[in-house]
């Protein structure tokens, strides 16, 4: 399994100068392999490799512009998009897709793409990376390297490769090293079920007697911010307006994101380890975000946000640490009520007459058949679990009265728990 640590690179002008003409010589290469691929698959209906493209590409001038074996990566990276549009064909033949793939596309002309590096090409030196560029680039400017420095908490003997990334006129090193599974011995009777929304992102709940609730408010705050700053600088500019000021904002947004998902990630994984919860059910509808109609305010709410992100980082640190990940329909769970163990239809399968026991009185309140008060979420999260309870056998006798009522909320940036919602 491997692992990857994205650092914002701060150098001098003229590192920042070679990097740029690099991840631009990427780009054109990159387009020029993708026009040979399509003129290959229109004119004799066939796949190339990415040794294919290797091969054609060695006397093409961007090839040459850069080292020879990070531009051979981006080579590969087009022999990957066009293996994964032959997957997608072969899956349109069988009836699994809605829609037929298009064939590999051009990117941007005058762009920046990634540049890769193997570890075998590159030496450390005073906890300094050296870069080479190739004999190309050292006949045309008389340079022949360029060093980035190596984060304090990776250890050098563990990297496979670096790349870098640019991102919204700014550069990233990702690092992508050998991460070790740490399996932790932990109860895969114990479960844990999660239902995601949008002021509150993550609503959890366990059949160990356990509930939390991972704050949303002040993500969607952020969301909002931004789409108030970017139509404010597009006010009056034409179509595709561009700027380094929207560059700007928009880079501050994705890493407000990034950093969301694996606190709010680690936050799940670190609870279930503290409670030996060895099983996390998480719940999720497939096109859920394609296919939503809440309005246009809710849908910029609801879309913008990166629940699908969240729910892949959990799924690979349940993977790192052996915690069995299940993804389930989250048809009618917010209807249906926990307490009263109503019947919980899947989706297109609703019985005639069918009506739950409880009631959403408000946004946040489920009352029961009985008149007891949960929080809705908690009931949602509940559901959830009662989805798949029955094929991975789940005792939910644990999910009681007070977890449903009184879960706790994190505040994703301060860590600061309330004493109750």
């Amino acid at each position: 399994m491997f692992g990857c640590q994205q650092v914002l690179i701060k150098t001098d002008f003229d590192t920042e100068a070679i990097i740029e003409y690099l991840c631009r010589e990427s780009n054109n290469l990159y387009n020029c392999s993708v026009y040979y691929g399509r003129q290959i698959w229109f004119k004799a209906h066939k796949i190339v490799t990415g040794f294919d493209l290797t091969s054609e590409m060695k006397t093409n001038k961007h090839f040459n512009a850069g080292y020879a074996s990070a531009m051979q990566q981006t080579c590969l990276n087009v022999g990957e998009a066009f293996k994964s549009f032959k997957q997608l064909l072969a899956k349109a033949k069988k009836g699994d897709l809605s829609q037929k793939p298009k064939v590999t596309n051009y990117r941007k002309p005058g762009g920046l793409f990634t540049v890769t590096y193997p570890k075998r090409w590159l030496k450390l030196k005073d906890n300094f990376i050296r870069f080479p560029l190739g004999n190309q680039v050292k006949t045309w400017f008389g340079i022949t390297d360029f060093y980035l420095p190596l984060p304090s908490n990776l250890d050098w003997a563990e990297i496979k490769e670096v790349r870098i990334l640019p991102r919204n006129t700014c550069f990233y090193a990702e690092f992508v090293y050998q991460q070790k599974n740490e399996v932790v011995n932990l109860d895969q009777s114990r479960v844990l079920g999660i239902d995601h929304g949008i002021d509150n992102w993550l609503t959890c709940v366990s059949n160990a007697g356990t509930s939390f609730i991972v704050d949303g408010l002040h993500l969607k705050s952020i969301n909002q911010w931004y789409n108030k700053s970017a139509a404010s600088i597009k006010e009056g500019k034409p179509q595709g307006f561009w700027s380094n000021r929207l560059a700007a904002i928009t880079e501050k947004r994705n890493r407000t994101m990034r950093d969301a998902v694996n606190k709010a990630a680690r936050i799940v994984i670190n609870h279930c380890i503290e409670n030996q919860i060895g099983s996390i059910v998480f719940g999720w509808n497939t096109g859920q975000k394609d296919g939503v109609n809440m309005g246009k305010k809710n849908n910029q709410k609801f879309v913008q946000i990166p629940t699908a992100k969240l729910k892949k980082r959990i799924e690979q640190l349940c993977e790192q640490y052996g915690i069995k990940f299940i993804e389930t329909e989250e048809s009618y769970t917010s209807k249906t009520s926990f307490p009263d163990n109503d019947v919980l239809p899947k989706y297109g399968e609703k019985p005639d007459g069918w009506k739950s026991s409880g009631t959403r009185i408000s946004r946040g309140l489920f009352i029961t058949a009985e008149g007891i008060k949960i929080n809705a979420d908690c009931n949602g999260s509940g559901n959830i679990l009662r989805k798949v309870a029955a094929i991975f056998k789940f005792d939910l006798s644990g999910v009681g009265r007070g977890c449903l009522s009184q879960p706790k909320k994190v505040r994703l940036w301060t860590l600061q728990k309330s004493p109750r919602l």
